[in-house]
């Protein structure tokens, strides 16, 4: 079924669509957009100007060269009033002509463009020339409307011109690809001039060029412009790998290998897509909407797998190059919007509102199960970017409410008294000092177009482009006169019609049903609107039954295992213990169990996601009974639930006893001899919240729960959290903590050879001192200083994503658990397995394995939730047989391990 785009008015009729915003609430909302803007701008004014950026928790200008340099983030600045050029359209658009009117007079007479200083090629063009091109603009429209900017007499076109001429040098070479750096000085001279050394350059820094060049062309009357842009262009083209169609990441400028071979659509490529749409739109040439929709058909082939977008690599584009996107992939759905595509947009837009949710911002690289892989968020547009062009696509009030969140995230985390800082680290809601120009440039602008009316706006944004920094260039210069030079730099190629629609669908027409996006956003929310509930779909005689839900799934029901094949779902067993989850929807006994299916594993997917709470770092437990006295620390993993260990000064001490049963699914049968002590327990047959009751109930002041799995160890594995049952645990008051078989095993070989064994459950491990409040010291202290280990946890940071394996475009739904709990979902273990059946791209959903490898030394705690019991370990090891030095060297590993894991950042 098609995409569609249809009227707010049907939206706001449907209960299970929502009331439609009140246009004073629109109002309301696009008043505080200004407002906003007019805290940021006015801040960068008072304490900035003319440096190139705001420094926001400092309240000063960021000058390059008296501030620590941040690497490649610094060749932005150029020492040229960055954010001011940045701004001009903005003011305008925002009904700021006044202050339009002042930015230019201070752009003509401060800002010089001949400094002797490199900058990056791609971010001046796009920033610097954009900004003064989408000024010139604003003000030859201003001009034209006889009230304003009278005395303007293209200046600002002419600064343009000479920016164009001081970047063209970086263009010499003899692929045409420009080099990432120029002095805007000396232009590129080599090392004297610290340019002409590079040798490769990213896709999108060579290929997002043309709209800013072909308009500065078009303006001026110089075809040289165009030309070189084109000729970039062409020899991205022609270097694509012709199999997969698809462009590497970062190529080399002289000789056109490509040196990484990773393709997506976020960083290094993303805005190479973009412009070879755009400058069709603008320019009127078929040839770069060919080239965009062979592109394009690729993407959706290779790299889009609803509503994930993953890089693949070009000659293997089978073979996913990682499990892990960034954030600049947001821009796509909004261009999806433009070439007309609207569901996968609608799919894909949801899956990012979902991850905004959950950290407030989307973090600058985030895992398929979203869980956070690089913190940062620099305050970056793209999202709200897609949003605007969804709502205007589809008229659906949703998107509204989805910019309100955008705007509240901003005021209560990332307003600070002198404009807005970027986040640090999402998770902690920590600031840089540092506001980018682009959250003048594009933020405000999108937001602001979101909740204005069209009476409030200076003049019809249909007559421009945006580019990918949203300055506005019209799009009457598809009719200015150029050059065949230009044209002519383009290679000729036949255009082949069934590549690509000449125009993007009447929207309005194509769906009746006003319903469609809901019901594509539904499968990927992790909440549903409880007010309007779906309606059941109809089953199929046979079924009778509503279909399995994630949150009731229990591994050791043949019933659940029955409806799970139904639905075309199977159990793999893997070796390390856990087990995937697999879809085939055509080995679904019906396309509704198959519906079911997929339902049914998205549901796990969100479940997932709702238990991935933030990160916690490693606990301690610490054997203080003799004849260990606190010697032996034994690294364990924590729970979501329950007594946060972190928040207690003494920890839970208690002596240990082995419950009955032992798996601690039922009620207690010894809970005379468990009442006032610690709890051993064994993985398996249900979950950890089911365990955590039975003991508490039965009086236990703590739980142990031991691993199974025969050979598991810290050393190998990275730790886990233990997640809930997906209901609510507030009842569970009792700390819970999990040890692998080894560290299991040194505790019950300690219990059965001693009786009585005590032990302290803490953050982390507690120096004798303390443990023993001033009483002697029994024996000698460990020769490791247990001082550093008071030191504070520093909160983890996802770590880089092991390799999965390759991925079959068959394009099916994978999703692994733990093997003694099929019904969990592991994020930080989720990853795929090649199928053996086709299946629609459309249909899938596959997350990829993330977590530290076993030879990795920063362990991230895993979540996992407990289910059904695996078989018995054989040939457990026998400790006992062991020495006593033996034991303490395997301890004191132990404890050495855990005092250096907490010296690191997880």
């Amino acid at each position: 079924m098609p995409p569609v785009l249809f009227l707010s008015l049907l939206l706001g009729a449907l209960c299970s669509l929502g009331q439609a915003m009140s246009r004073e609430e629109r109002h309301r909302l696009r008043n505080q957009v200004v407002e906003m803007f007019d805290h940021a701008y006015q801040n960068y004014m008072d304490h900035a100007y003319p440096a190139d950026e705001l420094m926001p928790l400092t309240c000063r200008g960021r000058v390059r060269g008296l501030e620590p340099s941040r690497g490649d983030v610094d060749d932005a600045l150029g020492k040229f009033s960055l954010t001011l050029i940045d701004t001009l359209d903005t003011l305008v658009l925002l009904n700021k002509t006044t202050e339009f009117e002042a930015a230019v007079r201070r752009v003509l007479s401060d800002v010089r463009l001949d400094n002797d200083i490199v900058v990056s090629v791609f971010e001046t063009n796009i920033r610097v020339l954009g900004g003064l091109l989408g000024g010139h603009s604003m003000a030859m429209m201003l001009k034209d409307g006889g009230q304003h900017m009278l005395w303007y007499q293209d200046e600002l076109l002419h600064m343009a011109k000479d920016l164009g001429l001081r970047l063209l040098p970086a263009f010499n070479t003899s692929s045409g690809l420009p080099y990432p750096r120029v002095n805007l000085k000396y232009g590129v001279r080599g090392p004297e001039t610290r340019t002409g050394t590079e040798t490769d350059t990213c896709t999108a820094c060579a290929g997002t060029i043309i709209l800013e060049f072909a308009a500065l062309s078009r303006f001026t009357g110089d075809p040289v412009f165009e030309a070189h842009a084109r000729r970039a262009l062409d020899f991205l083209w022609e270097k694509r790998q012709r199999n997969s169609n698809l462009v590497g990441t970062t190529i080399n400028i002289h000789s056109g290998e490509w040196v990484r071979r990773d393709s997506g659509v976020g960083a290094g490529i993303d805005s190479y897509y973009e412009y070879l749409l755009k400058a069709y739109i603008l320019l009127g040439d078929d040839l770069f909407l060919q080239r965009f929709n062979i592109h394009y058909a690729s993407i959706m082939k290779y790299i889009s797998q609803p509503p994930l977008l993953l890089d693949v690599h070009i000659h293997k584009p089978l073979l996913p190059a990682r499990t892990w996107m960034d954030s600049l992939l947001a821009f796509f759905p909004g261009l999806q919007v433009l070439k007309g595509d609207i569901r996968p947009a609608i799919e894909t837009h949801e899956m990012l509102y979902q991850v905004t949710k959950k950290h407030n911002f989307l973090p600058e690289a985030f895992t398929t199960d979203f869980r956070v892989h690089w913190a940062q968020h620099p305050l970056r547009p793209e999202f709200a970017e897609s949003t605007y062009f969804l709502y205007k696509a589809t008229g659906d009030p949703y998107y509204l409410e989805v910019g309100r969140t955008v705007l509240d995230n901003l005021n209560r985390f990332a307003r600070v008294p002198c404009g807005f800082a970027a986040m640090k680290d999402v998770r902690t809601g920590s600031h840089e000092d540092r506001m980018d120009s682009f959250f003048l440039a594009e933020m405000f602008k999108y937001l602001f177009l979101l909740f204005a009316d069209t009476e409030d706006l200076p003049f019809d944004v249909e007559d421009y482009i945006f580019t990918t920094e949203a300055h506005l260039l019209p799009l009457s210069l598809s009719m200015a006169p150029t050059s065949s030079a230009a044209t002519n730099a383009t290679t000729e190629e036949e255009l082949d019609d069934s590549n690509f629609d000449w125009t993007c669908p009447n929207t309005r027409l194509l769906f009746p049903d006003p319903a469609f996006p809901r019901n594509l956003r539904e499968p990927i929310r992790s909440a549903v609107d409880k007010s309007c509930p779906r309606p059941a779909p109809y089953r199929e005689p046979g079924m009778g039954r509503p279909p399995l839900r994630a949150q009731d799934f229990m591994a050791n029901n043949p019933e659940h295992l029955e409806l799970l094949r139904r639905m075309g779902v199977s159990l793999i067993h893997l070796k390390d213990g856990r087990v995937q989850l697999v879809q085939h929807a055509t080995q679904a006994v019906s396309a509704v169990a198959a519906e079911d299916g997929m339902r049914f594993m998205q549901e796990m997917m969100e479940l997932s996601s709702q238990q991935q709470k933030e990160q916690l770092p490693p606990r301690a437990i610490q054997i203080v009974s003799h004849p260990f006295f606190g010697r032996v620390v034994l690294t364990a993993g924590p729970a979501q639930f329950g007594t946060d260990l972190s928040k207690s000064a003494t920890g839970v001490r208690g002596f240990v006893t082995v419950a009955e049963p032992y798996s601690g699914c039922s009620e207690l049968a010894n809970a005379e001899y468990v009442q006032g002590r610690i709890a051993l327990l064994q993985r398996g047959q249900c979950m950890f919240a089911e365990k955590a009751r039975h003991i508490q109930k039965a009086g236990a002041i703590g739980g142990i729960v031991i691993d199974d799995n025969e050979g598991s160890s810290s050393d190998t594995a990275p730790l886990f959290q233990m997640a809930g049952d997906g209901r609510n645990t507030d009842d569970i008051t009792l700390p819970l903590l999990f040890l692998f078989h080894k560290e299991g095993n040194i505790l019950m070989e300690a219990l059965k050879e001693y009786k009585e064994v005590e032990v302290l459950l803490s953050d982390k491990a507690r120096d004798r001192a303390a443990i023993f409040k001033g009483k002697p010291l029994p024996g000698s202290l460990i020769e490791s200083s247990m001082d550093a280990q008071e030191k504070e946890d520093c909160s983890t940071e996802g770590t880089s994503p092991a390799n999965s394996g390759p991925i079959d475009q068959s394009q099916m739904s994978t999703m692994e658990t733990d093997e003694s709990a099929p019904e969990e979902v592991n994020p930080s273990e989720e990853s795929v397995s090649p199928p053996d059946e086709e299946v629609s791209p459309s249909d899938e959903v596959s997350p990829s394995e993330e977590g530290a490898s076993p030879s990795e030394t920063h362990h991230e705690p895993k979540v996992e939730r407990d289910s059904e019991k695996r078989e018995e370990p054989e040939g457990d090891t026998d400790l006992s047989s062991q020495s006593v030095d033996e034991l303490l060297a395997d301890w004191r590993e132990d404890l050495e391990a855990f005092q250096q894991m907490e010296k690191d950042e997880l």
